[in-house]
């Protein structure tokens, strides 16, 4: 496992490509709203990818033929974009994305509900979000990975939600995925140890029902085996001898 310490220099070009991540978001949650085709989410999102002149670091990753993930309802992650994909009323809507910034990539998540949504899917989103924010309290130097991933897990569980376990989070810089994974998932073993200078992706996936998923056939979408619906909340952090800084908030 090689984790990489990212110098003062590093850290600065993360924080630019994490700010406009951020700014990206503020912008498409605009849109959300009934009878939106996800495809005009990914549309927004291309034109202000281009109009920055940066990249997406999605689009063509592995083959992935959108710039943005917009996924609905018992979509877990990795949603392609669509024409034929409408927001409904009640729906809840995740949509991950990334910017490479002269080389060096940020990675955000964020999950909507499309109008007036039921208390019980709003209250998954909310928690998910809360896990996040549970599981940052201990991305300190010098604790370590498990730390995390077993304070989203002591969150999450009273509540009876599936933690999905076949996805996590992951360090990132000049790839998008680095070393460690960060799971949401209790872990027996303590992990690698956090050190100043990391920059890591932490993303509670959280389904209503059970945690289990499938992949469909398109070979990108990851949907909930029940059928549930399911909330992402992503942010890339920076590690520090205090408290972890969230990049990818303004």
């Amino acid at each position: 496992m090689s984790i990489s310490i990212k110098s003062p220099r590093e850290i600065e070009l993360m924080r630019i490509s994490n700010r406009m991540l951020a700014e990206m978001h503020l912008e498409l949650a605009k849109l959300i709203k009934p009878g939106l085709p996800t495809s005009a989410l990914d549309e927004a999102a291309a034109k202000f990818i281009k109009e920055r002149n940066v990249e997406s670091n999605f689009l063509n990753y592995e083959g992935y033929p959108a710039s943005i993930c917009v996924s609905v309802n018992e979509e877990v992650v990795h949603g392609i974009p669509s024409r034929e994909k409408v927001l409904q009323e009640g729906d809840i809507v995740a949509i991950d994305a990334g910017i490479i910034y002269k080389g060096y990539h940020s990675d955000a998540a964020r999950t909507y509900g499309v109008g007036q949504i039921s208390p019980e899917r709003q209250k998954l989103i909310d928690e998910t979000r809360n896990a996040f924010f549970a599981g940052i309290k201990q991305a300190r130097a010098g604790n370590h990975v498990s730390d995390i991933s077993n304070a989203i897990a002591d969150y999450i569980e009273p509540f009876g939600y599936g933690i999905v376990r076949e996805l996590v989070g992951h360090g990132l810089g000049t790839s998008l995925h680095e070393d460690p994974q960060i799971p949401n998932f209790r872990q027996t073993r303590r992990g690698p140890k956090l050190q100043a200078g990391m920059t890591i992706a932490v993303e509670p996936m959280i389904n209503l029902g059970r945690g289990d998923v499938e992949w469909l056939d398109d070979d990108w979408t990851v949907v909930a085996a029940d059928g549930s619906p399911s909330a992402h909340y992503e942010n890339t952090i920076l590690i520090t001898d205090g408290d972890p800084e969230i990049l990818s908030l303004i």
